[in-house]
């Protein structure tokens, strides 16, 4: 079986990509706008390609990966914000994701993968408890992996 791969969305300083090696996952590419922790990961992840911002990106072009991981901004749905939910501006990146997401399953599909086979197979998403409360529109309880806080 060939080893997993994975792309992060809103890296940050790369705790996904950090988990994914130590899970035994090779992190492909990840998407960040912020000069300092884009500077950390190349640093610490120098096989890793910097994608640029998530609202430019087509993911029909971005390099397939099996896992797409990201933590959108909170602060839209954090108790401490205003708690505008996913229609913030901030917090509302996260249809962002899903986007990218729904573009990569269709490039993959079009290069003749189907079924179980259309990468990415699974997305991750981080964010505060309160997030849970916002996305029964975007998907149900049934496509939720939910992992206590």
């Amino acid at each position: 079986m060939s080893r997993l791969t994975m792309g992060s969305l809103f890296d940050g300083i790369g705790g996904f990509p950090l988990a994914a090696i130590r899970s035994g996952i090779t992190p492909v590419w990840a998407s960040e706008i912020e000069a300092f922790p884009i500077a950390v990961t190349k640093l610490r992840f120098p096989s890793m390609t910097h994608v640029g911002d998530i609202t430019k990106l087509n993911g029909a072009e971005l390099p397939p990966v099996d896992i797409i991981c990201g933590g959108s901004p909170c602060q839209d749905l954090s108790v401490a914000g205003a708690r505008a939910g996913l229609a913030g501006a901030r917090s509302g990146l996260f249809m962002e994701q899903m986007r990218i997401v729904r573009e990569m399953r269709a490039a993959d599909q079009k290069r003749g993968r189907f079924g179980v086979d259309i990468r990415p197979r699974w997305m991750c998403w981080e964010n505060v408890p309160y997030a849970l409360q916002h996305i029964n529109d975007v998907m149900n309880r049934n496509q939720l992996c939910i992992a206590p806080p």
